[in-house]
């Protein structure tokens, strides 16, 4: 099955603490159904100094949610549900609000 959300892809986060949030996918992890968007459910590492990092300290970093609480944003800014259509032989996705291709 084509994956409806992908790595670039900018989403709408539905529900949790960031909901209403938008950000762009960073990573897809399709065996967990999780995204890690950029700048969306940010959280505080404790890391220990190490030779990459001697300073140690707090980190920020995102976290990823699962991929049905994020929604494909259209032209709009709005949440979106994706469509599979067949366009000069090819299958692309698009917007069912706006019918735009992604």
């Amino acid at each position: 099955m084509a994956a409806k959300i992908k790595k670039g892809d900018r989403v709408v986060v539905l529900t949790g603490k960031d909901k209403g949030r938008a950000g762009k996918v960073l990573r897809v992890l399709p065996t967990e159904q999780r995204v890690v968007v950029e700048g969306i459910n940010v959280v505080q590492r404790h890391t220990r100094p190490s030779q990459l990092d001697p300073q140690g300290g707090i980190k920020n970093k995102e976290a990823s949610i699962h991929v049905s609480n994020v929604a494909i944003a259209d032209a709009n800014g709005k949440a979106a549900r994706v469509g599979f259509r067949m366009e000069d032989g090819k299958k692309v996705r698009f917007a069912k609000t706006t019918g735009d291709v992604i």
